[in-house]
């Protein structure tokens, strides 16, 4: 099977950017840095993009261009007869796979949202009728499926279309549309009573908001929102030639990356200090809370329009990127040609993504961990805490020891092309340094989820002692 290749570099940029640009950066963004704080989150978090998520996204990039194949066969064309690094490319499989079959009811949600703001279906109703509108979508059953159903046949209608004719110029168009919606956005939420309170609280970091759990929730969110580990990123790297760096390419990214995010907040917090919104709401900060606040806003019904608008092009594009991951990985393993390729992956995906769009109503009594979890929790805690974080220690490894690809491999691939360099007395820290953050964003994860009602494994710790 011929390997496509992408048309320009900024397709390669655009789409690898649309990749890590979703909901992690415009929605779990903003309720994380208000509920942590503001100003001082985002500082760490900028910190923690740079010395951990860059350099896990230049490993993946490099496995991707060097073997030329998705996370299903890069370990094989890489590594060493008789080692069983491959094994990881199948685990990553699945990870998209999970990734995908609860992210799809989330774009669907945002969808619905714009769907309503549109139609009018929010103007004029109540403070109140605005929260409930949130749980009535989601015991909604035609509603949670057929907006499911809508974000992936769009999806792999769009991959249809050969990579450059397809993926590559609809995300032009969506990701530049995108970044104008939110500078008007932004822009119009600088002329809200309250943007000088909510600018002062995002922007200005104050010291001493600043905990153990301000910097481990910053170090999980930049590491989450790049959705580094599963091969999602790897994939545009085998798409792409050699006459660039890959560092270069990766700080390109992460810069536009971070611009979104950091737009988001610009977006929202001055709008939360401007209709009296708790800015550390959580995860309710953008469905029930902004709703309310686009429908107090004058001409709320077009600002929310443009808001969900701006938000499903987040989700879509992210959808997008690990689709073709998806579906690269079917024909790699079957040689099947793109349109039928695209066929079977969307009828399985939508069978795959039916529990998460029915564990709200259909399913809403299975609780796979506390009280208030739901499926999607428990197909979110799989991919966010376990596959992500040790999927990127695996890239980790395979780039840094012998015993995998090794680092001088890794650092003549990264290296090739014009741009900045990987310098090789980063060996030390990417080999020892960088698996220790892993391991303990990992393990952090692990034991301050709440796995049942008020239980997590740290306050069980505690309670020994």
């Amino acid at each position: 099977m011929e390997r496509e290749k992408l048309g320009s570099r900024l397709g390669f940029i655009l789409l690898s950017a649309g990749c890590a640009i979703g909901c992690g950066n415009v929605w779990k963004f903003p309720w994380m840095c208000g509920e942590y704080g503001g100003g001082a989150f985002v500082l760490i978090y900028l910190m923690f993009l740079i010395i951990m998520g860059l350099p896990v996204m230049v490993m993946e990039f490099s496995v991707g261009r060097a073997s030329q194949a998705s996370v299903i066969r890069s370990y094989q064309n890489l590594e060493k007869k008789g080692q069983k690094w491959h094994y990881h490319g199948k685990a990553a499989f699945l990870g998209n796979l999970l990734l995908m079959m609860f992210y799809t009811s989330v774009a669907g949600w945002i969808l619905y949202y714009f769907v309503s703001f549109v139609k009018g279906d929010m103007t004029g109703i109540s403070d109140t009728a605005s929260g409930e509108l949130f749980g009535n979508m989601l015991s909604d059953v035609p509603v949670m499926v057929g907006f499911m159903a809508i974000v992936v046949v769009l999806g792999f209608t769009i991959l249809c279309f050969s990579l450059q004719k397809g993926l590559e110029k609809i995300t032009k168009y969506m990701m530049v549309l995108m970044l104008v919606l939110m500078v008007v956005l932004a822009v119009r939420g600088f002329w809200l009573d309250g943007a000088k309170e909510g600018l002062s609280f995002y922007l200005k970091p104050d010291f001493s908001e600043i905990n153990g759990n301000v910097i481990v929730g910053a170090m999980n969110q930049s590491f989450f929102t790049l959705s580094l580990g599963i091969g999602s990123m790897a994939i545009f790297g085998s798409y792409i030639g050699k006459d660039r760096t890959l560092l270069g390419e990766s700080i390109n990214i992460l810069a536009l990356d971070t611009f979104v995010a950091l737009l988001a907040g610009l977006i929202i917090f001055p709008a939360c200090f401007t209709f009296d919104i708790e800015a550390g709401a959580g995860p309710s900060l953008l469905f029930e809370s902004m709703a309310g606040v686009f429908n107090n806003m004058s001409g709320g019904r077009i600002w929310g329009s443009l808001f969900f608008l701006f938000m499903f092009f987040a989700a879509i594009s992210t959808v997008l990127a690990v689709f073709e991951n998806i579906l690269a990985c079917v024909r790699e393993i079957t040689g099947w040609k793109r349109i039928k390729a695209c066929i079977i992956c969307c009828v399985g995906m939508l069978v795959l993504a039916l529990p998460c769009a029915l564990g709200y109503n259909v399913l809403k009594d299975f609780h796979p961990f506390n009280s208030s979890s739901q499926i999607l929790d428990l197909e979110d805690f799989i991919v966010s805490y376990c596959l992500l974080p040790l999927g990127s220690l695996v890239y980790i490894l395979f780039c840094t020891t012998k015993k995998g690809w090794g680092f001088d491999n890794f650092l003549a691939e990264a290296n090739t092309g014009r741009g900045p360099k990987v310098a090789r007395w980063l060996k030390p820290y990417f080999k020892y340094v960088l698996p220790l953050i892993i391991i303990f964003v990992f393990i952090t994860g692990i034991v301050t989820f709440e796995f049942a009602d008020d239980f997590t494994i740290w306050k069980w710790f505690k309670s020994l002692f």
